[in-house]
């Protein structure tokens, strides 16, 4: 069986002034990579679309990976 994880998209694709999508909370990076990345990685997406939901700061997932030579 594989591991799938559910796109967070409600289809209320806009990104505001910070790159982050004012529907579901993903960076403009996070939604155009979401399908490459591993279920571990769009899982930790999905915790930090709740960060941001609720006004916290939570660093991209992509902007990480890059940094660490795994994009």
């Amino acid at each position: 069986m594989t591991d799938t994880v559910a796109s967070p998209c409600v289809s209320i694709c806009a990104l505001d002034g910070d790159d982050i999508c004012v529907g579901c909370f993903r960076t403009g990076q996070e939604i155009s990579r979401w399908g490459l990345l591993p279920a571990s990685r769009q899982r930790e997406v999905l915790a930090r679309c709740q960060q941001r939901m609720f006004g916290h700061p939570a660093a991209c997932v992509v902007d990480e990976m890059k940094q660490a030579g795994q994009v």
